[in-house]
């Protein structure tokens, strides 16, 4: 589709310092890229859209999440627990007895509200796999991705080792051989995995988490094999104090330097997390390049914590946003966590601060604490560089054409702005999506994707979510 966007009244680009803002107004679109930013004139035969009184952003990109779990929100078993209580009251009860069809509704429900909320890529860490395993949940996920026109990055988890302690695991709870796991990562790289820099589907090695999945010696096989492959590293780590309880225990180490250990650092790595970190991991990974998946919305509701993001930039890591699970946040889409990331940046850097008469900075240490262009960047380019999708995540001349446009004039939330850019990120709500191109392709149209019928998806969900609780009696 050939197409400019015309009269935005911000433009926001995911590029830093100078370049995170373009006075536009008008955006062209060729062939699914972008091919010029400024003051256009429209051409023959290209549809125009208008953005007046809309702001523009890159798609958001997705860094961490778990889809089959949309179906597993505000459970009161876990409501108020931490991690560790709160996997035994939720997923390790629920997910045993979800079929195929659960399966595929709660996937094709995560991917629709990260859509409705600008998110145009997607990296599903999805650890719902056992031996003997009746359907092929990676192949639903691609087909659920697919269907809508989103990017889309497989996680695939899994491990050789069970976190649940019981005499007789129910099915979707036991553990793979490595052969296994590596088999099947190899099976889905061949099917799936694009390398192209604007990739629509893509494939990366994830072992659930590092010090509960597998035993050193694999997850050093697990590394080797995905470097190999040309596949990236992903997975869990440092989300409490209890990785530092746990890897100590086994290892006599910090979590971060047993990853140095079994080669699982460097710019193809990123970790969920990364909340409780030393000043010497933090250097670390910066000096590896080593990519965080910031969920702040997770670990705030799991109580965990606050990641140092401003201290993982600041020694050189990459810094991308994840929504995580639904079951830990109730709300898994990409604006409610940018703006959480927003807020609770700025708070952390607040909490630490001391008093210019006690040696500190006083209000001066939390004011640079991030920005709403950092959030945006953080979200979409970095996003993008940790998943190695170069041509993603930024809107300039010969990027891919990934365009979220919301409209701020129909929600008073949006009123009154003096700077409207800043209004998705700092406002919060669910500022209405206009349109939003992934590739040049419209996946979003108004508030809506069109031809979907949100309305009988919410009661597919109501009906699912009665089966579940019925079968978990």
């Amino acid at each position: 589709m050939n197409l400019l966007v015309r009269n935005a009244t911000a433009i926001l680009t995911g590029l830093k310092g100078s370049q995170a803002r373009h006075a536009g107004p008008d955006l062209r679109v060729r062939e699914g890229r972008i091919t010029a930013i400024g003051a256009l004139v429209p051409e023959p035969g290209e549809t125009q859209v208008d953005a007046t009184d809309c702001v523009v952003y890159p798609a958001w990109v997705n860094t961490h999440h778990h889809l089959f779990q949309s179906l597993l929100k505000g459970d009161p078993a876990g409501l108020n627990a931490t991690l560790t209580p709160w996997l035994q009251a939720t997923p390790w009860r629920l997910r045993p007895h979800m079929d195929e069809a659960m399966f595929r509704l709660a996937a094709r429900i995560g991917l629709l509200e990260l859509a409705l909320s600008g998110c145009g890529t997607v990296a599903d860490h999805n650890y719902h796999y056992w031996p003997g395993m009746p359907y092929d949940g990676s192949a639903i996920l691609f087909e659920e991705a697919q269907a809508l026109g989103l990017r889309f990055v497989l996680c695939r988890g899994g491990g050789t080792l069970s976190r649940v302690e019981a005499a007789n695991l129910p099915p979707s709870l036991r553990p793979e051989t490595l052969d296994r796991f590596l088999g099947d990562v190899d099976r889905l790289a061949t099917q799936f995995h694009d390398p192209a820099p604007d990739a629509m589907q893509r494939v990366v090695v994830a072992p659930t988490t590092p010090p509960h999945s597998m035993r050193p010696a694999e997850l050093r096989e697990t590394a080797a094999f995905a470097r190999a492959r040309g596949l990236r590293l992903h997975s869990h780590l440092s989300e409490t104090v209890a990785y530092h309880d746990i890897v100590h225990a086994h290892h006599a180490m910090k979590p971060v330097h047993f990853c140095q250990s079994i080669d699982w650092l460097g710019p193809d790595v990123w970790f969920a997390h990364l909340v409780k970190l030393d000043a010497d991991e933090i250097a670390l990974l910066g000096a590896t390049g080593t990519g965080i998946a910031h969920c702040p919305q997770s670990n705030g509701r799991l109580g965990s914590g606050i990641a140092p993001v401003r201290a993982l930039e600041a020694a050189g890591a990459a810094i991308s946003i994840g929504v995580d699970g639904a079951a830990s946040n109730e709300a898994a889409d990409m604006l409610s966590e940018t703006h959480a990331a927003w807020l609770l940046q700025r708070a952390r850097a607040g909490e630490a601060a001391l008093a210019q008469h006690r040696g500190g900075e006083g209000e001066a240490q939390a004011a640079a604490a991030a920005t709403v262009e950092d959030v945006v960047r953080w979200g979409t380019a970095g996003g993008a560089q940790v998943l190695g999708l170069p041509a993603v995540g930024t809107l300039a001349p010969g990027q891919a054409a990934d365009i979220a446009i919301y409209r701020l004039s129909e929600d008073p939330r949006y009123f009154g702005l003096h700077d409207p850019a800043i209004g998705p990120v700092a406002s919060g709500g669910a500022a209405r999506l206009q349109m939003m191109l992934v590739g040049g392709r419209t996946v979003v149209e108004h508030g809506h994707v069109p031809g979907l019928d949100v309305h009988g998806l919410g009661r597919e969900a109501r009906d699912a979510v009665r089966r579940l609780l019925a079968a978990a009696q």
